[in-house]
């Protein structure tokens, strides 16, 4: 990644032009924001709001529009939002500590692969809160703060079809799940945590070229990914 130490957002803009490119650095995504639109109730009412923290190139958008909503995508990232906005999310250049976006707005909050990748997750978790609607729904995917899970993400993934870009990652940054639960529950959030991982029959099939998309599937252990499904009290 051109030098760049591990978890620049620089390496974003290198990759940019591989955001929607089903077999490239982000085909992993791809599988999660698939994953992430299997916990999203269809929207109860036109204009419902689906926000979208760190919405990197929008991948969630093919799902957000299926199921009804108007889809606000947030970003540090200008080439990312750029391709966002291609693919018809409504693109805001902002922190994801710091969304300009009103308290309460948002029926759904989606805050994929962004916990792993900041130096203060609650700080972003707080967010997620503050945009949620009371009974509004809440998804959330991460990397979990284990020795299996940096193994596993960082020194195996990286040398794999389908995983993260080599350095992607900063392993230091990854969550702690028992403070994450605490947090929400202090937040005012309902969050149970579920494991994933991706269907190794299709991901076999996939690096084959057979399949456009591997299925992630639930697993007991939250280990190493795992996703956050709640609402806000």
């Amino acid at each position: 990644m051109s030098g760049l130490p591990r978890n620049d957002p620089r390496q974003y803009d290198e990759l940019a032009d591989q955001w929607w490119d089903v077999s490239g650095g982000f085909a992993a995504l791809h599988w999660l924001a698939a994953s992430r639109a299997e916990h999203i109730p269809p929207a109860a009412a036109p204009g419902a709001v689906l926000v979208d923290l760190a919405c990197g190139g929008g991948l969630m958008a093919p799902h957000a529009a299926r199921l009804g909503y108007a889809h606000v995508g947030v970003d540090l990232g200008r080439r990312g939002l750029e391709s966002a906005r291609e693919h018809g999310v409504l693109a805001v250049q902002a922190s994801v500590y710091a969304v300009p976006l009103a308290d309460g707005c948002a029926d759904v909050v989606v805050a994929g692969e962004i916990l792993e990748h900041v130096e203060d997750d609650v700080a972003v978790l707080a967010e997620c809160a503050r945009l949620l609607r009371p009974g509004g729904t809440l998804v959330i995917d991460a990397l979990a703060a284990t020795r299996v899970g940096r193994f596993l993400m960082v020194t195996v993934a990286e040398r794999l079809p389908g995983g993260p870009p080599p350095g992607l990652h900063d392993p230091a940054l990854f969550v702690d799940r028992r403070r994450l639960l605490a947090e929400a529950d202090r937040l005012g959030l309902d969050l149970r945590l579920v494991g994933l991982r991706p269907s190794m029959r299709e991901a076999i099939a996939w690096r084959l070229g057979r399949r456009r998309s591997v299925r992630m599937k639930p697993t007991r252990s939250t280990a190493v990914v795992f996703a956050g499904y709640g609402r806000k009290r």
